[in-house]
């Protein structure tokens, strides 16, 4: 027996990549490291569910952030262990004010440990420019190339469009965030974009398969490719070249300036949609504003081999931080699509139908969504109907 659990973790432990980040110390990558297989060499295919630890249990790792994230991360600890979800936490703080990166390389090595993590925003305080988001190196570190965004309105809810249904795909790992800048000359800094082949397919290939098992009917590429004719010319391109295994799918393009009119006239006209990295910002942050804000919706960050759950937009909320008004429904729901990655559906379907009861149903709502409750008055809500609730 201990030959076979030898033999297992042997065959699932995966070497540090070898990337080179400012201050981040990375270990030398192996010869059969399973990241040398690229995209171009598979199609993708359904997300392993990571290997269940101590008895079924899942150990998971938790990254509180700064801002708001502590205090949210709190009420999905309450709400699990009312719930009787199986996942244990191993909580890894990263003080936003040190410059080294002693906490971010440990945070790394939990997570390539747990295979899957759940986040709140990380802090960058340092100005140094030998200091790189922390946020950016985890997503690079793990190649966490994609990140989905569920874009759907909640009833009841003031917005701006109701029923807006848009699945936002994002590349995750390359444009604008390479974070590769310098002063070529005093006064004149230079910012670099890299669009590669390979991220590119990856994220398209990503984007119709989802499209494709999901039952969706249309993916919109969005670009600049007017402009930057051979960085969003090839994502683009690469993009039309992979629609041709799709022939049952429609695809169009629109560029992002165009796109972000369309999307406040008539959000309705997009389904799915896909996107390089900067451009996926933007255009999350205004569907949230169309359809009730920052506090409702999660994000999901998906590599080969892991996976990290966090709120959608990637806000901080550092403004409201304490005050008990901060909206938990974005963490909850990354903390439902961790649970539904990890296997546990009944767990994720009851809070996710009691956090739905809770905002729409009950009307229990914090002041962003036009509301006088307070966080824990939206906690408070979920447990009473847990409390009714069994898992089968």
């Amino acid at each position: 027996m201990a030959v076979r659990l030898t033999q297992k973790l042997l065959k699932t432990q995966t070497p540090f990549l070898s990337r080179g980040y400012p201050m981040l110390v990375t270990k030398e990558k192996t010869e059969d490291v399973a990241h040398t297989k690229t995209a171009l060499q598979k199609k993708l295919t359904i997300k392993d569910i990571p290997s269940a630890q101590y008895g079924g249990r899942h150990a998971v790792t938790m990254l509180p952030g700064g801002g708001i994230g502590p205090e949210l991360m709190s009420y999905v600890r309450d709400i699990f262990a009312f719930c009787g979800a199986p996942i244990d936490f191993e909580v890894v703080e990263i003080n936003p004010s040190t410059e080294g990166n002693e906490d971010l390389e440990y945070a790394i090595t939990s997570i390539k440990r747990n295979g899957v993590a759940i986040k709140g925003n990380i802090e960058t305080k340092s100005q140094s420019l030998n200091e790189m988001s922390r946020n950016v190196a985890i997503r690079n570190e793990m190649d966490l190339y994609v990140n989905v965004v569920h874009c759907k309105s909640f009833p009841g809810i003031p917005a701006r469009h109701k029923d807006v249904d848009i699945v936002l795909i994002r590349q995750n790992t390359d444009g604008e965030y390479a974070m590769l800048e310098h002063e070529s000359v005093k006064g004149v800094v230079e910012s670099m974009k890299v669009v590669s082949l390979e991220n590119a397919e990856r994220v398209a290939r990503f984007a119709f398969e989802f499209a494709r098992q999901n039952g969706r009917k249309k993916v919109t590429t969005i670009h600049k490719a007017n402009i930057m004719k051979l960085s969003d010319g090839l994502f683009l391109e690469v993009a039309k070249k992979v629609h041709k295994e799709y022939p049952e799918l429609e695809h169009n393009n629109m560029i992002i300036d165009n796109t972000c009119m369309q999307l406040v006239s008539n959000p309705h006209q997009f389904d799915v949609m896909n996107m390089p990295n900067l451009y996926g910002t933007i255009v999350s942050n205004v569907i949230c504003g169309l359809i009730g804000g920052a506090g409702l919706l999660s994000g999901r960050n998906y590599g080969d081999h892991y996976a990290i759950f966090e709120p959608g937009t990637r806000n901080t909320g550092t403004a409201i931080a304490g005050k008990n008004i901060a909206n938990p429904v974005a963490m909850i729901n990354a903390s439902v699509d961790l649970l539904n990655h990890t296997g546990h559906k009944e767990h994720a379907r009851i809070i996710k139908e009691a956090t739905y009861e809770t905002v729409v149903n009950k009307g229990v709502r914090t002041p962003d969504l036009g509301g006088t409750n307070s966080s824990t008055d939206v906690i408070k809500s979920i447990l009473d109907i847990l409390s009714t609730r069994r898992v089968h």
